[in-house]
């Protein structure tokens, strides 16, 4: 390819199918190299529970109250999602204890990542990924949330002035708007070059071939 694919993944860090997504993804482009395929992946925010109290909420509650799932219901489902993050190399440790939070100002800070570091964008959504789903850490706690932008390389002292002072409020709801204008109601939504869609959290064969026909098409489409 004589460019990278422009990919946005739309996305939420409470979601576990957005873990399985990415890591197909990831693990898709990592195979496709070779062929001469990349792309500059960029995340833009979407908020499954905008609603959420800071306190958050217990995960079988949540699912039971949003989706009418049981408790067992939702047991299976955790070993499933499990089982699918695992296959693409992410240590998912969900239990009945665990909750659902907040994560308005974790896609501030994403935004804030993407703003003035795109390079490290990537590496702290799998850091936030990591704090909820391997660790069970409060997504809506500053110093979680300034920790993990250091742990990547990123200035911890203007991750703390970001989250204070209410920076990307705007943006983040603005862009969290243009997505849902534009359809994705539902996430992983992962968008390449602001026309071809591929939704869920798609094993990396899914990406992989969706992305190599894209590729090709971009490439008759440049010639």
């Amino acid at each position: 390819m004589s460019k990278p694919l422009k990919i946005d993944f739309v996305s939420d860090v409470v979601c576990p199918w957005c873990v399985v997504g990415l890591g197909g993804l990831e693990t898709a482009l990592d195979r496709l190299k070779g062929e001469g395929i990349e792309a500059e992946v960029a995340f833009r925010p979407f908020e499954l529970n905008p609603q959420m109290a800071p306190e958050g909420e217990n995960i079988v509650e949540h699912i039971g109250r949003k989706y009418g799932s049981t408790p067992e219901q939702s047991a299976q489902n955790r070993a499933m999602i499990t089982e699918r993050a695992n296959s693409v190399g992410f240590d998912m440790r969900m239990t009945a204890d665990s909750r659902i939070w907040n994560t308005f100002d974790a896609h501030r800070l994403l935004h804030w990542a993407g703003e003035t570091a795109p390079d490290k964008q990537g590496a702290l959504k799998k850091a936030l990924f990591r704090i909820h789903f391997t660790e069970g850490r409060n997504l809506t706690d500053a110093g979680e949330l300034t920790a993990a932008a250091e742990a990547v390389g990123l200035n911890r002292a203007e991750a703390a002035e970001v989250l204070a002072s209410g920076r990307y409020v705007q943006a983040v709801r603005s862009e969290e708007a243009l997505w849902q204008s534009r359809g994705i109601s539902s996430v992983p939504a992962v968008v390449v070059e602001g026309k071809y869609l591929i939704s869920g959290g798609q094993p990396p064969e899914v990406f992989e071939q969706a992305l190599r026909n894209i590729a090709k098409e971009e490439g008759a489409a440049s010639a």
